[in-house]
């Protein structure tokens, strides 16, 4: 995968288009990511020990890696990844501004 935990990205598509975030959680075999904040879905839960009351609980959802964008932390645009291998070690590079990600 391009995108790995801690990077930050910008969401393309769906309600939150335009909006930045940093990625938590990747699920390989989903080919999802969940991005702190952002894609927020109402879920009602029941009475438990936990939340005693119950209610209406904001729950992040995974969003599918093809609607995010890594933002490059050098140019701060929006950018394709592409790889660079030198000797044994494979980094990831900016298609924009060519810098070491």
């Amino acid at each position: 995968m391009k995108i790995k935990k801690n990077d930050k990205v910008t969401i393309q598509t769906g309600k939150d288009r335009g909006k930045q975030g940093v990625v938590e959680k990747i699920y390989s075999k989903q080919n999802t990511v969940l991005v702190a904040g952002l894609n927020l879905y109402k879920k009602h839960v029941r009475k438990s020990e936990q939340m005693p009351k119950g209610g209406i609980v904001e729950v992040p959802r995974p969003l599918n890696i093809a609607k995010v964008g890594l933002v490059c932390p050098h140019c701060k645009k929006t950018v394709k990844v592409g790889y660079k291998i030198e000797g044994e070690k494979k980094s990831r590079v900016c298609k924009k501004c060519k810098s070491i990600i």
